[in-house]
């Protein structure tokens, strides 16, 4: 199973990098439009680059849950061994919660948007509501890998 997550996170990265290089293309363009005459300015340009945000985010999103590189506030103050693996517990827990949260709404939303299609660059919506419920379910994948690494650790102690 480690390989397969393994796998799919080499994936994520992947795509992450390739829709990194999309992003940069049309937003190229469009800024270069704008300040030489001799390029047409093309209004798909704008539609493109917002997509590729879009999936940029969440499947960053998903590669910072794997790696736990999204941000941390420490407020309180240090606590027992016990209580801190508790409260990590709780963490993944409501983060598990969050995931089947954009799991289910995402999957409302692709619902919503299946039969649509961008005014601009005529793709259909599906295409970018999708990635709601993928980034969930990715999520879920990883948060369930912390989780079993988690209680794996502390049988080991």
């Amino acid at each position: 199973m480690a390989y397969f997550i393994d796998r799919y996170f080499k994936l994520l990265q992947t795509l992450l990098t390739l829709l990194l290089c999309v992003l940069v293309i049309p937003v190229l363009i469009q800024v270069a439009s704008r300040f030489l005459p001799f390029i047409p300015r093309y209004i798909w340009t704008e539609e493109i680059a917002r997509f590729a945000f879009i999936w940029i985010i969440l499947i960053g999103s998903s590669i910072a849950v794997r790696d736990q590189s999204h941000f941390h506030v420490d407020v309180l103050p240090r606590f027992s061994a016990r209580t801190e693996n508790l409260l990590r517990i709780l963490l993944l827990m409501f983060m598990l919660l969050l995931a089947i949260v954009f799991v289910v709404g995402g999957f409302q939303f692709t619902v919503f948007g299946a039969t649509q299609s961008s005014e601009i660059s005529g793709l259909p919506m599906l295409t970018i509501y999708v990635a709601w419920p993928l980034a969930g379910l990715s999520w879920i994948l990883f948060l369930v890998e912390q989780i079993y690494q988690h209680f794996n650790q502390q049988q080991k102690l």
